[in-house]
């Protein structure tokens, strides 16, 4: 993984969370239609810049958690259907019938880079668990994927080999992402990628970056490489009814 896909504002990420989750917990006592913390006191509270505020009051917003009224303000959502939970890849390949597989390229500890140290919120040096699998799905070859995960969190992960999937592993130790942030995009395969998939190096590739974060907490950051005639992205829409 380059680290430059991975750079991130430590300190814009750091005080977004902080109040994302300050105002999820504030308005788990509040009842639906009450009114939600405003900009203005959130700015004061945290001295922090509006724009980190209203970001973090949009992820809210994304999330379900908190509606917009033109000329009235932000409020606290009526309840809709539970969010869906974030899905590993072989929960994934399970829920399309499929039988997923996986394959280490590499499993050790590290220090990590700058790029890696800002995604994972951490010190440039501190040690990650880098991870990097070659994925499959009924005997097909579909990604490559390359993870870092914070090894401070995670003491002892690779003492006990590789687990058959990450996020069972982590929910293990109470540490399952309930929040994840993912950029998709398409692009080419390097020759490295290439060699993996089974492809000529410039196909088409679908890239899948995320960082994924237990409460406040950030656990990985990965970026996956998908052969483009082997997987499909599906996204659920839809609008709460009133």
């Amino acid at each position: 993984m380059e680290e430059t896909e991975l750079l991130v504002p430590r300190q814009r990420a750091l005080k977004h969370v902080q109040v994302r989750e300050h105002v999820r917990a504030e308005i788990e006592l509040l009842a639906p239609g009450s009114a939600a913390p405003s900009e203005r006191e959130l700015v004061a509270r945290f001295g922090v810049a509006r724009m980190t505020v209203r970001q973090a009051l949009d992820a809210l917003v994304a999330e379900g958690r908190l509606e917009r009224i033109p000329g009235r303000g932000t409020f606290v959502a009526q309840p809709a259907s539970a969010p869906s939970r974030i899905t590993s890849f072989t929960e994934e390949m399970r829920r399309r019938g499929l039988l997923s597989e996986s394959s280490t390229l590499l499993g050790r500890i590290e220090q990590a880079g700058p790029g890696v140290a800002r995604a994972l919120d951490i010190s440039p040096g501190d040690p990650v668990v880098h991870w990097k699998r070659l994925r499959r799905a009924d005997q097909q070859v579909i990604c490559v994927e390359d993870a870092y995960l914070n090894e401070v969190l995670l003491p002892g992960f690779l003492q006990s080999g590789m687990p058959t999937s990450l996020y069972d592993a982590l929910e293990a130790r109470g540490l399952r992402p309930t929040w994840a942030e993912d950029s998709i995009s398409a692009d080419r395969a390097t020759a490295e990628e290439a060699t993996h998939l089974a492809i000529d190096e410039g196909d088409p590739v679908l890239r899948h970056s995320r960082r994924a974060m237990a409460d406040a907490r950030i656990v990985e950051v990965s970026r996956t490489a998908f052969r483009h005639d082997r997987y499909n992205l599906y996204v659920q829409l839809g609008e709460t009814a009133r």
